[in-house]
């Protein structure tokens, strides 16, 4: 299980996957769940944080890179990318991962340099189109 011990007073300090925007991920508990809080700019989201251990398996289990297809919840996540995985009802938790109605997508982009970081995948760093695969 990954250590999520980054607190709101010492949060991950993380960039997209191409290096364009800065952002905030620390853990909270919400609702008696782990969360994981990001914060872009005023926008705050939450992902269910087992979902980094889930991503961690599916990646392993998938053997190769695999696209991350960010995408806002209003918009079709593009087939087989880490985005619709992360909102498929066939992933662990049966459906979304983000927790908040409106902002529960971007998981292909804000989830992946939270795994680089915590040394569970490689990751591209390119200006669009990156992939991912598991360490």
């Amino acid at each position: 299980m990954a250590k999520l011990d980054h607190t709101k007073d010492n949060p991950w300090a993380l960039k997209t996957p191409p290096g364009t925007s800065g952002y905030t991920m620390h853990v909270d508990e919400k609702d008696g769940k782990q969360v994981l809080v990001c914060t872009v700019g005023k926008t705050v989201l939450h992902y269910d944080a087992r979902c980094i251990d889930d991503l961690h398996k599916m990646l392993l289990a998938a053997k190769d890179w695999v696209d991350l297809g960010g995408a806002d919840e209003q918009k079709p996540a593009k087939d087989g990318t880490v985005e619709a995985w992360g909102r498929s009802a066939n992933n662990p938790v049966g459906g979304w991962y983000g927790l908040k109605k409106g902002l529960r997508g971007r998981f292909g982009v804000y989830v992946p340099p939270l795994m680089e970081a915590l040394g569970l995948c490689e990751l591209e760093h390119n200006a669009k189109n990156n992939r991912m695969r598991a360490k």
